[in-house]
């Protein structure tokens, strides 16, 4: 699956008077139609994409859906496959902050109306990259609640995953084939010396955290003392082992430039660069989860040279190709976004309006030189089974197979095996 999106942020900043709305300052809203003929144009017919949730999600039982109909409509009519992302950083007003304890089960009611009224969707991402919406808005105090503790990230991280696990049993109750591709963050953190170890022992078991309550891991000790010493009960801890899904997911993960740090003796972090590479820390994900992989988000900017956001497209893609030849289940690759972002030098803590000259195709739709570079890989390896074996196919169904026989058959065993797993777990 060669995908890229279209980013629907809306993390707030400032103690909650500003919203950075990424559709909004790329000109999503007023160019949608624009933005799909460009996927067209690329060949790309898988889409990370979803309606804005503070616009759309109005109330308890209350939706305005007259945009999501529109672009979800056109999507569905040129049998785009939308890979579809819910909440992105950001809740409506009414709903406060990741704080709030009512989001997740008010959450996986907005998912459910959603898997309710576009029922030929069947990819999703229920919450984007939740360890990194959790850190940004309650442990680095950038967005949303802006908490500085531990009490408050692991809130937030708990809220947060909550709401997916959630979310995702709503979906299932109406798509029982739904797929859930987890974007989320791949991390890593290096000692810069001895006295360094310990704290980045300590980072290198919590950037797991969100996976291990999602997928139902049991965390280590350490992770277990932490996650109870900031708040977290037993019987929150014990939801997560109960309520596994894993075997509904593709382990979607993202890698950027800034995902490895160096970490000082006093625990601080910056950005190391590229160390171990994309690879390296995929298969220590995929170790600890044993799910198929797709590598749901990367991007550069495009430099003074004008090839850097080229060659890091290519070192990514090799990078893919080294993890699946090493024997890791690979289903997919993404670049994000579509187009170029905003604000996004700044962490979306400012909103300046700034470019951030990463999309395939500028802010005035036209094609960069890495959209040219993603149109030409696209062309040359589209054909090539991503995993080696017909077997192992991802069992997608597109939007125009919707109603067809065998979708039919496909959700009705997908629904039979749903209702033998509920069983199985209650006994």
């Amino acid at each position: 699956m060669f995908a890229t999106g279209i980013e629907n942020s809306i993390p707030k900043i400032k103690d909650g008077s500003v919203r950075v709305d990424q559709m909004e300052s790329c000109g999503h809203y007023r160019y949608w139609r624009t933005d799909f003929d460009l996927l067209d144009d690329m060949g790309i017919r898988f889409l990370r994409y979803g309606p804005p949730l503070h616009t759309t999600f109005l109330g308890v039982d209350h939706y305005d859906w007259e945009f999501a109909d529109l672009t979800f409509g056109d999507l569905k009519r040129r049998d785009i496959v939308p890979i579809v992302d819910l909440c992105h950083f950001g809740v409506p007003d009414w709903l406060g902050d990741f704080q709030n304890p009512d989001f997740p089960e008010l959450f996986a009611g907005y998912a459910k109306a959603f898997a309710q009224r576009f029922p030929w969707v069947q990819l999703y991402t229920p919450v984007n990259e939740m360890f990194i919406c959790a850190l940004f808005s309650a442990k680095y105090g950038w967005w949303n609640e802006q908490g500085t503790t531990d009490k408050t990230f692991v809130r937030a991280l708990s809220n947060l995953v909550k709401a997916n696990v959630l979310a995702m049993r709503c979906i299932l109750e109406v798509r029982p084939d739904a797929i859930f591709i987890q974007s989320e963050s791949s991390e890593y953190f290096h000692a810069e010396n001895p006295k360094a170890i310990k704290p980045a022992e300590i980072m290198n078991s919590m950037r797991f955290l969100s996976l291990d309550l999602n997928y139902g891991h049991r965390v280590d000790s350490e992770m277990y003392e932490y996650l109870m010493d900031s708040g977290m009960t037993k019987e929150e801890y014990h939801f997560f082992l109960g309520n596994s899904l894993r075997h509904h997911c593709i382990l979607g993960n993202d890698y950027y430039w800034t995902n490895e740090h160096r970490v000082s003796a006093d625990g601080h972090t910056r950005a190391s660069g590229e160390i171990f590479g994309y690879s390296e820390i995929t298969r220590q994900y995929y170790n600890r989860y044993r799910l198929p992989v797709m590598h749901t988000e990367t991007n550069i900017v495009e430099g003074p040279n004008g090839d850097e956001a080229v060659n890091w497209l290519w070192k990514e893609w090799a990078n893919v190709l080294r993890v699946r030849n090493a024997g890791v289940p690979t289903v997919g690759f993404t670049w994000y976004s579509l187009t170029d972002q905003t604000d996004w030098d700044t962490a979306l803590r400012e909103k300046n309006n700034r470019v951030h000259p990463v999309g395939l195709y500028d802010l005035n739709r036209e094609i960069r030189a890495v959209g040219r570079s993603y149109k030409q890989l696209i062309r040359d390896w589209r054909d090539v089974l991503p995993t080696q074996s017909i077997c192992l196919n991802v069992p997608v169904v597109r939007p125009s197979e919707y109603r067809d026989p065998m979708a039919e058959r496909q959700i009705e065993e997908a629904r039979h095996l749903l209702r033998t797993e509920l069983e199985t777990t209650k006994a």
